[in-house]
């Protein structure tokens, strides 16, 4: 998306909706100072939390004669993150304005903590990475929009913090756009519907270009970051209508008369619910009407066609229903479902697969080992899985992926995995929330890496692994 069309696109934004973005960056970027920055210039901040930031800012001697604020005080609330001024967790803020409401995650910057930003992106529109106008595009930008390309984050910004340390330089911002181009080129962001890409100046310190665009970067002819995310399109809205509908489900509601008293004493009759049976869970692509017909995917049996009859939303029956919203479906047969089936518009999946061709954002400091055991979180349903093999990660410096036999903490690599029973994968390139899933130790339950599916060339009978 070029400066010129999201200018023009500024005047006619849509109306107020929800939209999530993440930061990331390398250390010391000045990412929490950004968004301190956000929620202070868009007065999203109370004045007491205002009042207390300013007396810890004073004590500790920040901004000098200016009696300056020390705005990423607002976000790292982490005893350790004060005293180290670093960020340590991915810490979420709400704030809005009169254009559209955030969600905002505030991710870490060290290398360790590469796995804090693959979460707080992983659910986002948007992801702002910054980059220090004094040091350019380092070996943990490329990895961050290396991450990104991976998860096919919808928008990419690149924010050049600290031009003011620059003396405000045009030269110094286009060497480092030139630069951010090249390796967004080489992975293949902002073309092929990966990412659109935009690059701003922003000095998050004294607030050049967040809220406000600044007379200090006359050269600078396009808008303000504000600007940039009250006017992009969510997820949401950009895959609406291009996803057929799928609906995991979380929970079987079958209340045989056993009502809330409350319910029951406000006027619900409960004969009219004692053959209630209806499927509970949300909505994660596309959408749904009554008298559609959707197909029922469980492991262990052929994949089974119905109709939807109903949708129950907060106590009210709805026509009509779409992601990302949490309902009840209710269905023409009587069919056995269960929590981790699947219900999907009929005639768009294809059938269930227990081999798993995967890319592996490792996130542990346990290697991934060919012929290791893991456990595989699709959606709602968790099975067993054997690790094959790891066919090669990801060389930061050439994203060439290179041959490799295990994967290490922050490696992004290539893995094929055998499941214990078939799951209804679907490549993330098309389905990118039913075309993720997560990797998590057997033994102590925590996250090993985030997945993406990728489609895979078949498998022999004689190859399988038995678990």
């Amino acid at each position: 998306m070029s400066i010129e069309t999201l200018a023009a696109g500024l005047e006619t934004a849509l109306p107020t909706t929800l939209f999530r973005f993440a930061t990331a960056g390398s250390v010391d970027d000045g990412k929490s100072t950004l968004v301190g920055r956000l929620l202070h210039d868009s007065k999203a901040i109370l004045a007491d939390t205002l009042d207390a930031v300013a007396r810890t800012s004073a004590d500790r001697g920040f901004g000098g004669d200016k009696g300056g604020i020390d705005l990423a005080l607002l976000t790292d609330g982490l005893r350790a993150e004060r005293e180290q001024g670093i960020t340590i967790d991915v810490a979420y803020r709400y704030f809005a304005t009169d254009r559209r409401s955030f969600i905002l995650a505030d991710c870490p910057g060290h290398v360790q903590y590469t796995k804090n930003t693959v979460t707080g992106a992983s659910t986002a529109d948007a992801v702002v990475v910054l980059i220090d106008a004094r040091k350019g595009v380092l070996e943990q930008t490329r990895r961050h929009l290396s991450v990104l390309q991976l998860l096919r984050v919808a928008h990419v910004i690149v924010a050049v913090n600290k031009i003011d340390l620059v003396d405000f330089s045009e030269q110094v911002f286009r060497d480092i756009e030139t630069d951010v181009q090249k390796v967004a080129r080489e992975l293949g962001l902002g073309s092929d519907g990966v990412a659109d890409l935009l690059v701003v100046p922003v000095s998050a310190l004294d607030g050049d270009n967040v809220v406000d665009r600044s007379e200090r970067t006359p050269w600078y002819t396009g808008p303000a970051l504000l600007e940039v995310l009250e006017t992009l399109p969510a997820a949401d809205e950009l895959e609406a209508e291009l996803e057929s509908f799928r609906f995991p489900v979380q929970l079987v509601i079958r209340p045989q008369g056993a009502l809330a008293p409350d319910a029951v004493a406000g006027g619900l009759d409960v004969e009219a619910y004692r053959d209630y049976r209806a499927y509970a869970g949300q909505i994660t692509e596309g959408s749904v009407k009554v008298g559609d017909e959707v197909t029922v995917l469980s492991p262990g049996h052929e994949p089974r066609i119905t109709r939807i009859t109903g949708i129950d939303f907060a106590g009210k029956e709805l026509q009509e229903a779409a992601a990302p919203q949490s309902v009840a479906v209710r269905l023409a047969d009587e069919i056995d479902i269960a929590r981790g089936d699947t219900i999907a518009a009929a005639g768009t999946v294809r059938e269930s697969t227990a081999d798993l061709y995967a890319s592996l954002a490792w996130l542990s400091p346990k290697p991934l080992r060919e012929g290791q055991k893991v456990l595989v979180k699709h959606g709602t349903r968790t099975v067993q899985a054997l690790v094959r093999n790891v066919t090669g990660k990801l060389d930061l410096a050439t994203f060439n992926v290179e041959p490799a036999s295990s994967l290490e903490l922050n490696d992004i690599g290539h893995a094929q995995l055998r499941l214990a029973a078939p799951l209804p994968l679907e490549n993330y390139l098309h389905h990118r929330r039913t075309g993720a899933f997560l990797v998590i130790d057997p033994m102590d339950g925590n996250t090993l890496a985030a997945g993406l599916v990728k489609d895979h060339p078949g498998d022999h009978e004689d190859e399988r692994y038995v678990i």
